[in-house]
């Protein structure tokens, strides 16, 4: 009995699926842009919360700033992997900040979607910096323990 495998062209863009930093990214993104998307319409569309904005801007901001820290706590020792997962989620953002831009003018008048991308990208590569550092020395620690300390004579 031979196997059969179906080759479909969009086949091998589901295995990257199977990589757990991407699927991670994918959520982190997903979750962010609900949030931020959220929070654009409420803070737009709903005029009677006006009067808690800086109630529900800070609670906003703390909401995406947990998000954010996902891809961080989940790959804190495996500093490749944070890093293609936080920037698959921060361009998920970004692509749903460039969307909500056409609709929301004030928001392309802030800051460019580009701008968004560079900018979360920026602070996830200080992070993955820190993480990678923080492996060497583990790295380094581990060699230095695992041999002998006696002095031959």
């Amino acid at each position: 009995m031979t196997s059969v495998r179906a080759d479909l062209p969009a086949y091998d863009w589901f295995h990257s699926f199977r990589n757990v930093s991407v699927r991670t990214g994918v959520y982190v993104g997903v979750f962010l842009s609900t949030a931020f998307s959220s929070w654009v319409i409420i803070a737009n569309r709903v005029p009677v919360l006006d009067r808690f904005a800086l109630l529900r801007n800070l609670v906003a901001v703390a909401l995406l700033g947990l998000i954010a820290l996902i891809p961080v706590v989940r790959f804190w020792r495996v500093p490749g992997n944070m890093l293609s997962s936080s920037l698959v989620g921060w361009l998920i953002l970004s692509l749903t900040y460039r969307i909500l831009s056409m609709d929301f003018s004030g928001l392309e008048g802030r800051f460019s979607a580009v701008q968004i991308f560079v900018l979360g990208t920026v602070i996830y590569l200080l992070v993955v910096t820190l993480s990678w550092l923080g492996t060497i020395i583990r790295r380094a620690r581990a060699a230095n323990e695992s041999r002998p300390h006696h002095h031959p004579s």
